[in-house]
């Protein structure tokens, strides 16, 4: 129920926020081409959507705010572009054409100026996004790119793609790595949020512009990638312990025969194991010895 009234909600504000940028773009536009004050109206919505779950932001004194970058970042789901609006720049999306036809959604794309690129197109969507992506630039904007093209299923950071790279080289601008975790588990399959879910956003250092213009493209995208995975590792690191499967790992370990065999089960089909099967015992047990614990 809290879900569907959050969805109601979250209509609404888009609605009025979306009018609302129309009438400031119309205002705005022959005095700032950068759309900057559209932006923020669009960073308020994408906070306030996200504002009921835990988040934790990292790295932000990575972040230049009078700098133009190209922002590259990993991509799990939809809610990874609300999480960058953490970032306090003014940037432009690099989405494909069929996200542009999502109701409200792909409208505000187009009031906000993101660019639309047809993937089916390799040639002409790299031209486009040099084209277009160099002009925001030159406008003192920056653009953010998922350089893996895609959503990642298993929420590790895949082979990149060199679009984002080649812009960068082109327009003379510094390259801005930022690494995303929970984003894929904010709305679960049934469409109901999990809102005990954490949001981390990691800002890593920028590689500066003339490192970019000196290293070969596939050697640039190979190492920022390597470095990102390797953030995106350590956030994971940080993230808070299972209680059930430390409890699992300790009442019932996994001898180490069992290990240099490589017969251990999964996590999960373990802790379903245990917990079906295992667990009502011990308890049982535990209640035996000490009966007036209970």
């Amino acid at each position: 129920m809290l879900s569907i009234l959050y969805y109601i909600w979250l209509a609404a504000i888009c609605t009025v926020v979306l009018v609302l940028s129309v009438a400031v773009l119309a205002l705005t536009y022959p005095f700032q081409k950068s759309r900057r004050i559209v932006h923020e109206m669009s960073r308020y919505l994408a906070l306030s959507f996200l504002l009921p779950f835990p988040r934790r932001v990292e790295g932000l004194e990575n972040v230049d705010r009078r700098e133009r970058y190209v922002i590259v970042l990993n991509h799990q789901a939809m809610v990874d572009i609300g999480a960058l609006y953490h970032v306090p720049l003014n940037f432009r999306w690099v989405s494909k054409r069929e996200v542009f036809r999502i109701p409200f959604f792909g409208q505000f794309l187009l009031v906000h100026g993101d660019i639309c690129i047809d993937r089916g197109r390799a040639a002409e969507a790299l031209e486009q996004l040099l084209r277009d992506g160099g002009l925001w630039l030159s406008r003192g904007a920056s653009v953010a790119i998922f350089p893996e093209g895609t959503r990642s299923k298993d929420g590790q950071i895949h082979r990149f793609k060199a679009g984002a790279f080649t812009l960068a080289k082109e327009a003379g601008v510094p390259i801005l790595p930022v690494v995303l975790d929970g984003t894929q588990r904010v709305i679960g399959r049934n469409r109901l949020f999990n809102w005990r879910n954490r949001i981390t956003v990691k800002v890593l250092p920028p590689v500066p512009a003339a490192e970019v213009a000196a290293t070969e493209t596939h050697v640039l995208m190979d190492g920022v990638r390597e470095r990102m995975a390797a953030a995106l590792a350590e956030v994971r690191g940080q993230a808070r312990p299972n209680r059930n499967q430390q409890f699992i790992d300790k009442e019932f370990p996994v001898s180490p025969a069992v290990r240099r065999r490589k017969r251990e089960p999964p996590d999960s089909a373990r802790r379903n194991y245990v917990r079906f099967t295992q667990y009502p015992r011990l308890l049982r047990r535990r209640r035996d010895r000490n009966p007036h614990s209970a």
